[in-house]
């Protein structure tokens, strides 16, 4: 079988990982008619993982959650072969915020938890959750919660929802936590930052959020008071894990309370679609997203595709489409992509690259076509 295997993430903003393939597909369709063309739209576990297990074949569900201000939302997830995924943004993502209005000390992550509970009604086995592009940094303070743990001032009193809120944290009340000790968990995230300090969750990713210097100074105070109690009340230490201040500290809460393990989301999605099975007999690979720059190089989904294909089809070139591009050649090589082909190539105007994205990637394709592709 001679083919090309897709497998872009999404151009973000502008195009979804599926609509990249689709418009590649067409591209290198118009040039040679009758190629044969596997689509295998990937993300690394953050925006867009739903959207890309389900044009891999897993089955799209709508789940009514709590949204990171509490307010009632519709959130999607993806159920299919025993495993759903979940994004954590979908129940408390930045996009969730009514009218877009951050709320930095008292966003939770509660939706979450209600997404993992329900994936469990419906039978889920595995549930893989992608973390990343939320407005929460409660540690997953929230998810617990919602799995039946109840988290209390001096007083006795439940504290509020939210990451400030956290430093009044005397005690937490583990009697009505939910057994789920039948459900594997995998937690998918790019990122291998602590809990704490200056490479934690507040530190570096709170300020994205909308905190100020002070709000980052009591997110800080209230994610220790967190760990401190969770931790003793557990009896295990997980602050110090790579990826436990993933996603505002929900990795924290996924590692202490779930006891799950941590994977680079391309790598797993990668395992969770396929990807290898698709390979043989290939003629080349085709990935991408928006733009390849230095974070590529560093776990995100183009690099962890040619990584994946070097190892399962040595040899096998693996080509990269984006709107722009400011990696080297020897960058990207180094990176397992013999070439980049990009949207400025063709089209100078960064408005209309936008605007004109879809038939300007298929323009592109031609290109791959007629310099990779024998008649």
């Amino acid at each position: 079988m001679n083919h090309v295997v897709l497998a872009p993430d999404k151009f973000k903003g502008t195009l979804t990982a599926a609509q990249v393939a689709a418009h590649v597909a067409a591209g290198l369709k118009r040039v040679r008619p009758g190629l044969q063309v596997v689509r295998v739209p990937v993300a690394d576990g953050g925006d867009g993982t739903v959207d890309a297990a389900v044009a891999a074949g897993y089955r799209r569900v709508e789940v009514r959650a709590s949204g990171p201000t509490g307010r009632p939302l519709t959130a999607t997830l993806a159920l299919g072969r025993g495993t759903a995924i979940i994004e954590s943004a979908q129940a408390c993502g930045l996009s969730r915020l009514p009218g877009g209005q951050p709320a930095p000390l008292t966003a939770s992550s509660r939706g979450v938890g209600e997404l993992i509970l329900a994936a469990t009604r419906m039978g889920a086995q595995r549930i893989v959750l992608g973390l990343g592009g939320v407005a929460s940094t409660d540690g997953g303070a929230g998810l617990a919660v919602a799995l039946g743990a109840r988290l209390l001032d001096k007083s006795g009193a439940e504290l509020p929802p939210g990451g400030a809120a956290l430093a009044r944290l005397h005690r937490i009340d583990l009697s009505g936590l939910r057994d789920l000790a039948g459900t594997d968990f995998v937690v998918a995230t790019d990122v291998d930052n602590p809990l704490l300090g200056e490479h934690g969750a507040a530190a570096v990713y709170s300020p994205q959020k909308g905190a100020s210097a002070q709000d980052m100074s009591y997110l800080e105070d209230g994610l220790a008071r967190w760990a401190d109690v969770a931790e003793q009340a557990l009896g295990r230490v997980h602050r110090h894990d790579p990826g436990a201040g993933a996603a505002g500290g929900l990795g924290f809460a996924a590692l202490a309370f779930l006891d799950a393990t941590v994977r680079p989301g391309i790598d797993l999605m990668l395992d969770l679609l396929s990807f290898t099975d698709r390979l043989a007999g290939a003629l080349l690979v085709v990935t991408g997203e928006g733009a390849l720059d230095t974070q590529t190089l560093h776990g995100k989904a183009p690099a962890g595709v040619a990584r994946t294909t070097a190892a399962a089809a040595p040899g096998l070139p693996v080509i990269a489409v984006a709107g722009m591009c400011s990696l080297t050649t020897a960058q990207l090589r180094s990176a397992g992509i013999v070439r980049a082909y990009t949207l400025a190539d063709i089209e100078l105007n960064l408005r209309r690259c936008r605007e004109q994205a879809g038939p300007l990637l298929e323009d592109l394709a031609g290109r791959i076509a007629r310099d990779w592709i024998t008649a």
